[in-house]
């Protein structure tokens, strides 16, 4: 029976994969893999042999009716990002979508992602909350920032490296050098760390210690 099933894979510890993940991608007809180089340690670590087609941002256009139509025909999709759930600030939403419109069926998995054990480490309300993913690198950010000033509820970002200092900058200019932040970076693996005060005091941590990894900012709401 044609499936499409979602599958979060680990954002660092190759343990953080459910047992039922591990079956689906056993059984399934194919997997669909953001870089089938970086997917493919993961499967190698355990023993699946399932065939990889690659399903990234630059393809997911172009190849999506096809994969509508191997659907169709009674095969069933694994689909996986290099690390966590697909679709979240990942390729994902398109094929999803897709297969929504044509009447297949989509399975969601449990598991991995960054932005939940950020937001509990933070210490910050999470009864309410807003996940923003990576702000505008240049058109619009202004715009989104003065909005968010606003916003009351704790906001969720994922950020690069490289762009951490400026991001922090641009928080203590239209969030207040007061605002409470805290920076989770490599998390669940050796590295992994949380960075908790003003963002003023997280700016400077990072002005003097560049950060590695991938990042998850978390902020309060404005009080």
């Amino acid at each position: 029976m044609s499936k499409l099933y979602i599958v979060p894979t680990p954002i660092g510890n190759l343990k953080d994969i459910t047992l039922r993940a591990l079956e689906v991608l056993k059984e399934v007809d194919f997997i669909l893999a953001e870089d089938t180089r970086t997917s493919g340690k993961l499967l190698k670590h355990y023993e699946i042999n399932t065939h990889m087609q690659s399903h990234h941002m630059h393809n997911e256009h172009k190849i999506v009716a096809g994969l509508i139509q191997r659907l169709q025909n009674g095969e069933t999709i694994a689909l996986i990002s290099d690390a966590g759930t697909p679709a979240i600030s990942d390729p994902g939403f398109l094929l999803t979508r897709a297969c929504i419109e044509n009447n297949i069926e989509v399975d969601c998995l449990p598991g991995a992602t960054a932005f939940v054990p950020a937001l509990v480490n933070s210490g910050l309300p999470n009864d309410k909350f807003v996940f923003e993913g990576f702000l505008p690198v240049k058109k619009g950010r202004q715009t989104r920032l003065k909005l968010l000033a606003e916003e009351t509820r704790t906001m969720i970002f994922y950020e690069s490296p490289h762009k951490l200092i400026k991001t922090l900058t641009h928080f203590c200019e239209y969030f207040g050098e007061d605002r409470q932040i805290s920076v989770s970076r490599e998390l669940t693996k050796l590295y992994e760390e949380t960075i908790r005060g003003t963002a003023k005091e997280v700016l400077e941590y990072y002005t003097k210690k560049l950060p590695k990894g991938e990042i998850v900012i978390v902020v309060g709401g404005n009080k």
